[in-house]
């Protein structure tokens, strides 16, 4: 299950209620399509395993379907969970398209309003009826998704009225050949979101299309036989279930385990039913597998060793140890954060890097009253290594106690030497490729000493 998704080696640029976006180059970005799910302008405590998955799966399939009505975003899909995107300014509505008087459009018709976003609803219209013909609801691009017509759009400055016209008649091109699509699949497409962004002034498809947290979709057999019933093949299941515990005096934020399972055997149903293609099974480590899948495409070194210094008279000693570590192909950061002068700082490193998803370790390099390693080994999750930058054997056997002597719970284990204190790093983050290339220099330096042994024996 993938809830987050962070790392020190790429820039996050945002995170929106489901998907995650990342600096890859100046005019790309990686978005990544968490598990995280939302209902009713929140997020919710719990994550549907694989869920990012099928929502990447079918924006990948409908971006690529699509795009003889309109460009998009999408480079290419990366992993199971991610899109390669090209840098585009989103315009900040949503387009909703509807065909069926369901959802927030039927509470509010029910209520007694007949205008939804602008859009006049005849009278005597039942719940899940079938519109005339799709009609278009905008909302803004906010936490609250609020209604809004098309000319306070243009009044607003969201969109000039070319652009907001450009994207109504895109929105219900799309919708239409969707419909089509998914008619000969048994699928009704009941209504959806569609999201816009400029790319040089062109106008382009951006975030998802035709997913499970965008869409409601219905089987075209069970809305024939019950119109006021259907159950719908997305979301809404988890909204319904949320509603109901409200109307009992609840107000969860978690969702329970049948719940969880019941919403994960739907996204994958309706994502095979869609594209035709089954899914490999639910990843056991989707962060993991993310993390390889970076790596791979060389965006990622597969660990992490930060060097925390506490002075910027530590520097030299922070590139003698970079320098030992720079054989063994990991990501190297150098930081500068004072426990003593700079405490939020340290605050913010340790929250960042006990977020990260790569294999990780500390060295802290802070010499007389070291409160830098005990801070964060405190209030981190991975090795810390203190490697006080010593000027000489007096200096160190007068300040040494200050970085032997840590507290209960504060694991910082101190090494004097630079080299062993890369050294000790690189052991801890247990990466296979470093312990065989870790053993082949072990076993060089014994063959070394043999030889040398060998050498010496046979002069005398």
């Amino acid at each position: 299950m993938l809830r987050d998704f962070a790392t020190p080696q790429l820039q996050r640029l945002h995170q929106g209620k489901v998907r995650d976006s990342f600096r890859i180059e100046d005019d790309a970005r990686l978005l990544v399509a968490t598990d995280r799910l939302s209902a009713f302008d929140r997020v919710l405590d719990t994550a549907i395993p694989g869920k990012g998955e099928v929502l990447t799966a079918l924006a990948a399939y409908w971006f690529d379907r699509t795009q003889h009505i309109v460009e998009n975003h999408m480079i290419r899909r990366v992993g199971r969970q991610a899109m390669l995107c090209r840098e585009a300014t989103p315009v900040r509505v949503e387009m909703i398209v509807r065909a069926y008087l369901t959802g927030s459009a039927w509470r509010a018709y029910e209520a007694g309003r007949r205008s939804i976003s602008g859009v006049t609803l005849p009278d005597g219209l039942t719940r899940n009826a079938r519109l005339e013909h799709p009609i278009v609801t905008p909302t803004t691009k906010d936490i609250h998704d609020t209604e809004i017509t098309a000319d306070a759009i243009v009044e607003n400055g969201l969109a000039d009225a070319t652009t907001y016209e450009r994207m109504a008649e895109v929105s219900l091109e799309l919708f239409s050949f969707a419909t089509d699509e998914l008619a000969q699949r048994g699928i009704l497409l009941v209504d959806t979101k569609y999201e816009f962004g400029l790319i040089n002034g062109t106008l382009v498809l951006i975030d998802e299309i035709h997913t499970p947290d965008s869409s409601r979709f219905w089987g075209s057999d069970t809305y024939a036989s019950d119109p006021l019933s259907v159950e719908s093949l997305d979301k809404e299941f988890v909204r319904a279930w949320l509603l109901e515990r409200r109307a009992a005096g609840d107000d969860p934020t978690a969702l329970p385990q049948e719940i969880i399972a019941e919403t994960t055997a739907r996204y994958r149903d309706i994502c095979e039913r869609i594209t035709g293609t089954p899914l490999p099974p639910v990843s056991q480590d989707a962060a993991r597998e993310l993390t390889s899948d970076l790596v791979q495409e060389g965006w990622m070194k597969d660990g992490l060793i930060t060097l925390v210094m506490g002075s910027p008279r530590d520097r030299e000693h922070a590139d003698k140890i970079a320098g030992h570590l720079a054989p063994y192909g990991i990501a190297v950061h150098q930081r500068i954060a004072s426990a003593h002068k700079t405490p939020a700082a340290v605050a913010e490193l340790t929250r960042q890097l006990n977020a990260a998803t790569e294999p990780s370790a500390v060295i802290a390099i802070a010499g007389l009253s070291n409160g830098l390693g005990g801070a964060l080994a405190a209030n981190l999750a991975v090795p810390v290594f203190s490697c006080p930058p010593f000027a000489d054997r007096t200096d160190l056997e007068l300040n040494i106690h200050s970085s032997l002597m840590m507290p209960s719970r504060v694991p910082a284990a101190t090494v004097v030497r630079p080299d062993n204190a890369a050294h000790a790093a690189l052991r801890s983050l247990n990466l296979s490729r470093l312990r065989h290339q870790l053993v082949a220099e072990i076993e060089a330096t014994q063959e070394e000493i043999r030889q040398a042994d060998d050498c010496l024996r046979s002069s005398q």
